[in-house]
């Protein structure tokens, strides 16, 4: 039941100031404060954030001792970030089941944390903006997709609205509603919005890996109608005890959809892990959990003298390192500098390649990649001998700062001199950066049998079942 706040005066005033309380704090979660605050925060704290600020999240929504570090994963993201409001849709998973959508609309959810606020103005814009959208407050008693990611958004947002939404069905008219009725009304508003789901559920452990690592992949690719048939061949599949591939499929292919109305153009997988890995699993019957972020990437706007700065550092710590052993001290202030990035850094001595090495995960300020690829470039690629001090004169250094990896659905999207490739096939990997085929006069095909060839794979086996990743470069040298 939900109650009536002290300042409430008459039946009349109830929903508008409704709170509906906590139903499995003590349960699924800690209920009381001081030991939530510590655990939400602990399992933050365990997290690296990339380079990203989302327009969007999946986050899983089961116990904390089960996927508490997966969804930390996703909100920590949020850090640093002003949201107006979080938008956390769910699918039902107990009956009275919404017909077919459900908003909370008025006061608030509580949680041990205190009681995160309805942003009531948005709420009721999207039951405005549908029929089939409405005020149900029946269905959102005892349900907990929503409520348990409360207390990550209270320690990592503080302040932030909310907006509850539950659907009872994944029918593609349902989830074009909702995602119309959200691009309409999230325009202009910073807002985030946060499908909770978890992923399979009930197989053994080595099939929950196989179906949601499908699964995943399907969101990467950022279609939903590739989502709808992966999910479907794996439900007809015949893999023993799956009941579902994503208990909020609904949720996750309207966040798809919105978000990409509202401008990401990067899908980025953070973190996975099944029940399997918690003390209390069971690697018989295992239900899978994922965090995504769908957010907006725009290459970093270096200066010229914000180049020559990291060139000079390259420089710098090379020399450094060859003449003493020492890394360099260096720090700034410069937030393009200190931006989350991943580069490399590639040495040519009298025009001919001397090295190139770089770190791919945007999870470390590009002026420490810089600095310590450069050193790892000169010293430790295996390809060549290490660099001496006599070569240091006649060497030219070149930086490319890369942008996250996409995942690529057809290799037609490929444009050779334009995007650089990463290949992952039977336990190897390849990169090459897309300066490269523009060296060597390559069209894509000739790209990518190069690149099966860095990685140590047969000829043609990018046509052979292996992953690609496609990634752009901002590149300059001295």
């Amino acid at each position: 039941m939900f109650r009536r706040s002290v300042d409430s005066d008459s039946d009349n005033d109830l929903s508008r100031h409704a709170i509906r309380p906590p139903v499995v704090a003590g349960a699924w979660y800690p209920g009381d404060p001081e030991q939530l605050a510590a655990a939400v925060d602990a399992y933050l704290a365990g997290i690296t954030p990339v380079d990203g600020e989302p327009l969007a999240l999946i986050v899983p929504h089961a116990g904390y001792v089960f996927s508490g570090a997966v969804a930390a994963g996703g909100f920590k993201q949020l850090a640093g970030v002003t949201y107006d409001v979080a938008v956390i849709i769910a699918a039902d998973h107990r009956p009275p089941v919404s017909k077919p959508i459900s908003v909370w609309a008025s006061g608030g959810f509580e949680t041990p944390l205190g009681v995160v606020p309805v942003d009531k103005g948005l709420a009721n814009a999207l039951i405005a903006a549908d029929s089939r959208i409405r005020f149900d407050p029946a269905a959102h008693q005892g349900e907990h997709p929503i409520e348990i990611e409360l207390p990550f958004l209270q320690r990592v947002v503080p302040g932030c609205g909310i907006v509850p939404v539950l659907m009872g069905s994944d029918d593609e008219a349902v989830v074009r509603a909702l995602a119309n009725a959200l691009t309409k009304t999230l325009s202009g508003r910073r807002a985030v919005i946060i499908a909770s789901s978890d992923l399979s559920h009930y197989p053994q452990e080595q099939d929950a890996v196989h179906v949601d690592e499908a699964t995943l992949a399907a969101i990467e690719v950022g279609n939903p109608a590739h989502l709808r048939a992966t999910v479907a061949h794996s439900m007809t599949a015949g893999v023993p005890n799956l009941v579902t591939c994503a208990c909020g499929l609904g949720p996750i292919l309207v966040t798809m959809q919105v978000s990409e109305g509202l401008g990401a153009n990067m899908i980025t997988r953070l973190s996975y892990a099944n029940s399997a890995a918690s003390a209390y699993g069971d690697s018989g019957r295992v239900v899978g959990y994922g965090a995504v972020m769908f957010w907006r990437y725009e290459p970093p706007s270096l200066t010229q003298e914000q180049q020559q700065q990291l060139l000079a550092l390259a420089r710098s710590a090379i020399r450094e390192h060859l003449q003493s052993g020492r890394t360099i001290s260096y720090h700034t202030t410069d937030p393009v500098l200190n931006r989350r990035a991943g580069a490399f850094v590639t040495l040519l001595h009298k025009g001919e390649l001397r090295g190139c090495t770089g770190h791919v995960p945007a999870n470390r300020p590009l002026y420490e990649v810089v600095k310590e690829r450069a050193v790892v470039t000169a010293t430790a690629d295996h390809r060549f001998t290490p660099l001496t001090i006599d070569e240091l004169d006649d060497l030219k250094i070149e930086i490319s700062v890369v942008s996250p990896l996409r995942r690529v659905s057809n290799i037609e999207q490929i444009e050779a001199g334009k995007h650089g490739l990463v290949i992952v096939h039977a336990g190897r990997r390849g990169l090459l950066l897309p300066e490269v085929p523009v060296r060597r006069g390559w069209d894509r095909e000739t790209f990518l049998e190069a690149l099966c060839f860095k990685a140590g794979l047969p000829k043609g086996s990018w046509r052979q079942g292996a992953t690609l990743f496609m990634f752009t470069t901002v590149e300059f040298g001295e």
